[in-house]
């Protein structure tokens, strides 16, 4: 059979082929915050202390001045994932009570810096709140956001916030990936954190 046969049996077995039953779509789950009066099922320390185990990468979030008067933001986050291929999208989760997330949220924007091992002082000025954490921090910016871009760091993903949803205490922030880069070191560790340490 040559290749004008084969199609023509592919396309009478595609037509006598019944077509699949449609998919009924799942209800979307209500997006809240834990209510007042519900328990939780585990206690936090022990939440805390079986979590620890699983060791993440760390990061810094930074975003440029929402208006004239504000200087940049940033905060360090441990919580960051790779979300989608197509489109490119990335997340991160930040407690409901940071003072810096609605900084971020106003820019709209925010670059992801990837922490190399050296770099646990720099998470540690990033993890407290209400200090000005760029005094001495060397960065420029990011090309698509204008985000500051953390010198010496494995990576940046330059981002436009795509979505936000609650997730109980947090919020699970999406971006968009407009820009991304890596440091050429092809030797040099990440910053890793574990069991409330850094690695």
């Amino acid at each position: 059979m040559g290749h004008a046969g084969m199609a023509a049996a592919a396309v009478r077995y595609l037509g006598s082929a019944r077509a699949p039953a449609p998919v009924e779509a799942l209800p979307r789950p209500e997006l809240r915050c834990v209510r007042e009066d519900e328990r939780a099922p585990v206690d936090q320390a022990e939440f805390r202390r079986v979590l620890g185990n699983f060791a993440t990468g760390v990061t810094i979030v930074t975003a440029p001045p929402s208006d004239s008067a504000d200087g940049p933001a940033g905060f360090a986050c441990q919580s960051f994932s790779s979300l989608s291929l197509d489109p490119p999208l990335v997340a991160f989760m930040v407690g409901r009570t940071s003072t810096t997330w609605p900084r971020i949220a106003r820019a709209g924007v925010f670059c992801v810096n990837v922490l190399s091992a050296g770099q646990g002082e720099l998470c540690r000025a990033f993890a407290v709140s209400g200090a000005d954490k760029f005094t001495g921090v060397p960065y420029d910016a990011a090309p698509a956001s204008g985000s500051p871009r953390l010198a010496g760091t494995l990576a940046w993903i330059d981002c436009t916030i795509h979505a936000v949803h609650t997730g109980g205490d947090h919020l699970i922030v999406v971006g968009r990936v407009d820009a991304l880069g890596a440091s050429d070191r092809d030797e040099a560790a990440p910053l890793l954190f574990h069991k409330g340490r850094f690695l």
